[in-house]
């Protein structure tokens, strides 16, 4: 057998790597947990008058909120993407409406739990399902963004290897189909 030695630096982005998995897990796991006892807690509980409509505003706010902030960060990697920006701008911005994102998702679960949902109702399963799978692509995010930040300020799309811009545009598609399937079913159902 040879010895190759590891360099510290190598040694630390494997530390690195390893712990951004163990992250992802977790965030992971947690994430479906949330999800499901919110959905659970909507089948069981029903509400009417002001909470109802209090927690209609609420749902909608943070849905503004956390799809204006996914909005403003796809377009702005759309535009690092054609050249437009550059990559440490994008990354700032990203680390600016992440608590943004993630807020308004937190507040969707919460007050999701008082809209009298139809969980029997496909479009409903379907819109659900969709908040569930967009949550879980934006923490497979997580990774990649991490190895991002360690590329030059200036690095293009063109820098990346295959394996990160294909993550990247099946993450940024993902991203866009989910959420648009969420608010077309969250409007038909609203309708009266």
């Amino acid at each position: 057998m040879s010895y190759i030695a590891v360099s510290r630096r190598t040694a630390r982005r494997r530390e690195s790597e390893l712990a951004t998995r163990r992250l992802v897990v977790i965030l992971s796991a947690s994430a479906a947990a949330a999800w499901l006892i919110s959905v659970l807690l909507a089948g069981s509980t029903r509400v009417g008058g002001l909470i109802h409509t209090y927690a209609l505003i609420a749902h909608v706010l943070a849905m503004v909120v956390s799809f204006g902030a996914i909005l403003l960060v796809d377009w702005h990697g759309f535009l690092w993407l054609i050249g437009r920006r550059g990559l440490a701008e994008t990354i700032r911005l990203d680390g600016a409406a992440t608590p943004l994102i993630w807020g308004g998702l937190a507040g969707m679960l919460a007050s999701g739990v008082f809209l009298n949902a139809n969980l029997s109702s496909t479009m409903t399963d379907v819109k659900l399902l969709a908040v569930l799978i967009l949550t879980l692509n934006g923490i497979m995010l997580i990774p990649l963004m991490r190895r991002l930040a360690h590329l030059a300020p200036t690095a293009s799309f063109r820098d990346l290897t295959p394996g990160q811009r294909f993550h990247m545009l099946a993450c940024l598609a993902i991203s866009q189909l989910c959420w648009w399937t969420a608010i077309v079913i969250g409007f038909i159902n609203a309708a009266p």
